[in-house]
């Protein structure tokens, strides 16, 4: 079995809209693919309704987290999607990142780039807007050659010159609510410094004794003494190990199925969740 945990549609920052997803992630030779929108599961309707046979779908979302002064990104999986205390504070954290947008294109235009509201509206479409939206502004502006190089301190890098701090979960309360849901957690990309500062192992144990399920290690942010680092310490913590290839279509190169969850983790955290079933046609 070929299990990607951790893809992203237009219904957040991705380019693919969920029904191409699916039926990209059939055609990568995937089996099982988690759909992982940023604080959101709009898209997840669609992907059911064009779920290609033989491909198994499970229902998921990537958590905006802050903890320590440090963002981090927490993969919640199998959860209900309509557990209102869950829901709303999904809500919440959506509906800010509209605020946190505008006011990045403000910082970036009086930085001399000459980016619009509506540009990145445009861009964003009916998606969760967030700052990949607006590097691609950048990028289409000519201000940076792509959108890996408007992820830096120049510009919107997590600390940057026009970054903006948005509304996000506290990771703890972000393993409580998914576990009311009766869904699982999974660190997402933990060792990936070149995004900013990363939190600590004891960090890391802490929350697995709050409940976590697992942690993302194989992951193209991570190099070879990261994953083993991070194998080891879900070993000695009793969490699960995954690979995901954190996909974005056109926006990101990695490719669906670049890494992949073993099929024996990937049965274990569905053993965990009593929220939702993986779907499969």
């Amino acid at each position: 079995m070929r299990i990607d945990l951790h893809t992203h549609s237009n219904a957040s920052d991705g380019t693919d809209s969920p029904a191409e997803l699916v039926r990209n992630a059939a055609a990568a030779g995937l089996d099982v693919v988690a759909l992982t929108d940023h604080d959101s599961v709009t898209g997840y309707a669609e992907a059911v309704q064009a779920l290609p046979s033989g491909l198994t779908l499970v229902t998921g979302a990537e958590l905006s987290c802050h903890v320590e002064g440090i963002s981090m990104h927490m993969l919640a999986y199998l959860f209900d999607p309509e557990h209102p205390e869950f829901t709303r504070e999904r809500d919440l954290v959506r509906t800010d990142r509209f605020r946190r947008a505008e006011a990045m294109v403000e910082r970036c235009r009086a930085l001399g780039a000459p980016i619009t509201w509506d540009q990145v509206q445009r861009i964003a479409g009916d998606g969760a807007v967030g700052r990949p939206h607006v590097a691609s502004a950048l990028v289409e502006a000519g201000v940076v050659p792509s959108v890996d190089a408007a992820f830096t301190k120049d510009w919107v890098a997590n600390g940057g010159r026009a970054d903006v701090r948005k509304r996000e979960f506290d990771p703890f309360e972000a393993v409580r609510l998914v576990r009311a849901a009766g869904g699982v957690t999974v660190f997402a990309h933990p060792g990936a410094h070149k995004r900013g500062r990363t939190v600590s192992d004891q960090v890391i144990a802490d929350l697995a004794a709050a409940g976590l399920g697992g942690v993302e290690v194989d992951h193209a942010d991570h190099d070879g003494p990261t994953r083993e680092r991070l194998r080891g310490l879900a070993a000695d913590l009793g969490l699960l190990a995954t690979g995901s290839s954190d996909y974005h279509g056109d926006r990101k190169a990695i490719r669906l199925g670049a890494e992949t969850t073993a099929p024996e983790v990937y049965q274990a955290l569905v053993a965990q969740a009593t929220g939702a079933e993986p779907v499969t046609v």
